[in-house]
């Protein structure tokens, strides 16, 4: 069995154009992003270990924010998580597994999260 190493960066709030309904197509909507990355990882960690052994955490950053393209409309969220995750396939060959959350916050009305989640396995 080989070790695995999770990345995690969470509650990114992205403004993104996304949605169905009139009202929501003319102006990008706060959603907030949490990503979960699983990497193959080294045998060993040593005090020492480059950051090539790892992954740089700003590199889901990038894919959740600055990756996404400007003046795209997404018309689900979930087409959102998928950019997400084939950006991050293509960035590196490691990353085996990549878990989206997006959590509409224009929605919500008492502070509920409303969203979904998807999970992306390398094929």
């Amino acid at each position: 069995m080989n070790d695995t190493l999770e990345l995690e960066v969470h509650d990114l709030e992205v403004p993104v154009l996304t949605g169905v309904y009139s009202e929501e197509t003319h102006l990008p909507q706060p959603l907030r992003i949490s990503l979960t990355v699983l990497l193959d990882a080294p045998a060993h960690f040593a005090p020492d270990t480059p950051l090539s052994a790892s992954k740089n955490y700003l590199d889901l950053k990038h894919a959740a924010t600055a990756a996404l393209p400007p003046g795209v409309h997404f018309t689900l969220i979930e087409g959102v998580a998928d950019h997400i995750c084939e950006t991050l396939f293509l960035q590196d060959r490691r990353v085996q597994r990549v878990k989206v959350k997006i959590v509409k916050l224009a929605i919500a009305e008492a502070g509920e999260s409303i969203g979904i989640t998807l999970v992306r396995h390398r094929r």
